[in-house]
């Protein structure tokens, strides 16, 4: 590789092995000073293990790491840190329950007489973040403010500790869209400073709103790093895929567009202080696609329908038929299947292996008293792992250590092995890379040419078109709106969410 004058973070030929796979073969990398390097590739591609490398979380098994010139040999994080190199993590890796000041400088707080200086620490800590644009109240407890403001504190960590390269590792996977305008202000000044920054995200519009150059890694190797002026996206994801992602591309009219029998209704359905009544009509083979802001009611509606927060108003009908869906266990025994939004927190049992996470649904919906047997589950996850690709070495791995997108696919996996007739999926391509997401979609369209029932909530309003019969659009926990045929644009579902809100009394 031939160094850049002005690279302040270089990698040479670095090697990473586990137990039956090469996490990175031969990998280099170039971050210059002044720059944000957009650091892509699917999940499994290497960009956390080459992360964790540079920074001493792993022993690389190869390769040599330069630093403003000089070779460095990291051997955990806090001497990585001492070198000048700092990384913050989507989910903030700080103290909730101390104040914002105890959190910038825990470890290292100015004293006098032997005591903590709390005066002097909150003054520094104030000063330090009204450099950021932060006017906040320093004394505070960390968990009163904002995730984005939690970021910030991080990143401001980060900075102050280190002050020469900063990696961000999907910072923005739970902003909306004025603090990513916040988090990309600091991450500009910061640069215009000197600062070369890494930049990890699966959101692509936001690599080319804000970084210099972009990595790209696959399979654990380099496959190119490219100025993003000069780079149209369509290069980036064959760059990112070695192949061309006619899924994505090519995907709209590709869901039927359904005109059966009406199989799932539910009138003036909705529950008190969740979401106001709303009526939905959902046939076989057709998906629902349901947009709006967080906040506005899309989940809210997916756990009502579900049993969650069971509805305290209105009826569910299923083939015509009257239905009571007042838990979960009772929605499972109705064919009903969710897959929710945050696969960590309420999707995935992350000690559990694939298998015992794929037959999990389905031991609910037999009951504890009619076990799966050891067999019945191999078949069964043997089968799904096969048929959704699902990328592991063994059925008896960890979930908690699959990738994001193929944890995605096991809950997919858990809800198909139940033979479900209506499928509830919240933000299922959300934080997965390109890949995973584009054979998502492929899965979506495939279910329902099968004839199943599909409700799928998503913040892409592109993918949501794609493959949708209807979208129902939500505002203020309200469903304020039904685009079909023509007026299905992302025109038409931005201005239904933007228009202003109805008179009525609250959810």
């Amino acid at each position: 590789m031939t160094e850049h004058s002005n690279s302040i973070l270089t990698a040479t030929g670095i090697c990473k092995y586990f137990p039956g796979a090469t996490a990175l073969d031969s990998v280099d990398f170039d971050l210059r000073r002044g720059e944000i390097l957009a650091l892509l590739g699917e999940n499994g591609a290497g960009k956390s293990t080459l992360v964790k490398c540079l920074t001493g979380a792993y022993r690389r098994d190869a390769g040599a790491i330069t630093l403003d010139g000089r070779e460095i040999d990291p051997r955990d994080t806090r001497a990585a840190q001492s070198l000048g190199i700092g990384t913050v993590y989507q989910e903030v890796n700080l103290l909730g329950n101390l104040t914002v000041a105890e959190n910038l400088y825990l470890g290292r707080q100015p004293r006098r007489f032997g005591l903590v200086d709390s005066r002097r620490m909150n003054a520094d800590a104030r000063e330090l973040l009204l450099g950021y644009g932060i006017d906040i109240d320093v004394r505070q407890e960390l968990s009163v403010y904002s995730v984005a403001i939690q970021q910030v504190v991080a990143i401001a960590r980060a900075v102050d500790l280190s002050g020469k390269v900063l990696i961000l590792d999907e910072p923005t996977a739970s902003l909306d869209a004025q603090e990513v305008a916040m988090l990309f202000r600091i991450m500009r000044e910061l640069k215009a400073k000197g600062l070369g920054i890494v930049f990890i995200t699966h959101f692509l519009g936001q690599v080319y709103e804000v970084a210099d150059r972009v990595t790209v890694l696959r399979n654990g190797c380099l496959i190119g790093t490219r100025d993003i002026a000069s780079l149209d996206r369509k290069a980036l994801i064959s760059m990112m895929l070695g192949r061309e992602l006619e899924a994505v591309e090519n995907t709209h009219g590709g869901a039927a567009r359904s005109e059966g029998e009406i199989r799932f209704r539910f009138d003036g359905y909705g529950r008190r202080g969740r979401i106001h009544p709303f009526d939905l009509e959902i046939r076989a083979g057709e998906v629902v696609g349901m947009a709006g802001l967080l906040g506005s009611g899309r989940t809210e509606t997916a756990e009502t329908l579900f049993g969650i927060h069971p509805s305290d108003s209105g009826s569910a009908q299923i083939d015509g038929r009257p239905a009571k869906i007042g838990s979960p266990r009772e929605a499972i025994s109705h064919g009903f299947g969710f897959c929710p939004e945050d696969r960590k927190i309420d999707g995935i049992v992350g000690d559990l292996s694939i298998r015992e996470n794929i037959a999990l649904a389905l031991q609910a919906r037999r009951g504890w008293l009619r076990p799966i047997s050891a067999r019945e589950q191999a078949e069964l996850a043997d089968r799904y792992i096969a048929a959704l690709d699902i990328r592991t070495t063994d059925r008896e791995k960890p979930i908690r250590l699959l990738s994001g997108g193929n944890q995605q696919k096991v809950i997919l996996a858990r809800w198909l092995a139940t033979d479900p007739q209506f499928l509830i999926l919240d933000e299922p391509t959300r934080g997965i890379d390109v890949g995973a997401h584009a054979e998502i979609i492929k899965l979506i369209e495939a279910l329902c040419a099968e004839g199943l029932s599909l409700l799928v909530i998503s913040s892409e309003l592109e993918e949501l078109l794609a493959y949708s019969a209807r979208v129902v659009v939500l505002r203020d926990r309200r469903h304020v709106a039904e685009l079909s045929g023509e007026a299905m644009t992302t025109a038409h579902i931005v201005e239904a969410i933007a228009s202003q809100a109805s008179e009525g009394n609250p959810a």
